[in-house]
């Protein structure tokens, strides 16, 4: 328990410190078997446009396994659908070990340009999960 406070205050604060500079859209890459951050996850976004999609911008992640600003500087946020593709086909050679998903693209939906969003992704050698974080 005493561990987990301060791992947890530090995800609030990080969380809080993307809305706060102002930066729509963030991401966090956590891996589910050490229990830890993925450091060096490469995050592309993209926006759907016809039945193709436009690349916006690409981030890799902190150590924290954090990219606090991924949407572009001085773009505003359009509504429209967009994807984040984690790249973890590469994170997962670089730590020497195999992964079933070279990569995990989220798709979502952008009804609301005055708020914040956050992606998540729980992340294992041979599964996943994600959800709409705040």
């Amino acid at each position: 328990m005493k561990r987990f406070i301060p791992v947890l205050l530090a995800a609030m604060s990080a969380s809080a410190w993307a809305a706060d500079s102002g930066n729509p859209l963030s991401v966090h890459v956590l891996n589910q078997q050490t229990g830890l951050p993925s450091q060096g996850v490469v995050v592309d976004l993209e926006q759907q446009q016809g039945s193709g999609w436009a690349r916006l911008a690409e981030g890799k992640t902190n150590a924290d396994g954090r990219i606090g600003a991924l949407w572009p500087q001085g773009k505003p946020m359009t509504k429209g659908i967009y994807k984040v593709t984690f790249h973890t086909g590469e994170y997962f050679n670089a730590q020497q070990q195999a992964s079933f998903f070279p990569e995990v693209p989220v798709i979502f939906e952008v009804t609301d340009v005055n708020q914040h969003l956050h992606i998540p992704l729980l992340l294992s050698q041979y599964g996943y999960a994600t959800y709409r974080g705040s």
